[in-house]
């Protein structure tokens, strides 16, 4: 198995970081180079735990497809996905956002295996390792561009300066309820 690890520092509000690495249609838009599209699954919007999404694009001139589900999320801090079915033996990405004194920290850790056995592992080292990473450096990238510029707009419903939306109600404990009642 290999893990592959990356830092993004972003000059934007961790919510917004979160919010569009959590986004289908953001990762539509910087997945089009290599043709890849949501095909099943959440193909729109937010992704919360429970959810998925699978992906078909072009790697290496194979039409590929890759199923992960939404397996953790701890809202502006942390999601976990985790393959479903796709070309790996083994494939699982933890997202983790920082607040940060100048915005926010994006950490990447990848940890995945190749299947094939022996040849899959020469084939994690000498080409996937550095193709994967590749791939998330393009990812973030994008992500550092969008949210640092006014082009997050088009893809989250969060008026500058304000709170992020919820895009599914949460239940309220007991205290959250009667706070609420007393607010009004």
């Amino acid at each position: 198995m290999v893990t592959i690890r990356l830092n993004t520092w972003v000059d934007a509000p961790v919510e917004r970081c979160f919010q569009l690495a959590t986004n289908v249609d953001f990762r539509n838009a910087y997945a089009r180079p290599m043709k890849a599209q949501a095909v099943s699954g959440v193909t729109h919007g937010s992704l919360h735990v429970g959810d998925s999404v699978t992906w078909r694009g072009w790697h290496y001139g194979m039409r590929l497809s890759h199923t992960h589900r939404i397996e953790c999320c701890r809202p502006f801090s942390y999601f976990r996905e985790v393959m479903v079915s796709g070309a790996f033996r083994y494939y699982e990405h933890d997202y983790h956002f920082a607040v940060m004194d100048d915005g926010t920290r994006v950490r990447d850790e990848v940890r995945f295996a190749a299947p094939l056995g022996p040849i899959g592992r020469v084939l994690e080292k000498l080409v996937l390792k550095r193709y994967l990473m590749s791939l998330l450096k393009l990812r973030n990238a994008a992500l550092k561009r969008t949210a640092e510029s006014k082009e997050w707009h088009k893809y989250l419903d969060m008026p500058v300066g304000e709170a992020p939306v919820r895009s599914r109600p949460s239940k309220l404990t007991s205290f959250e309820r009667g706070v609420q009642g007393i607010a009004k």
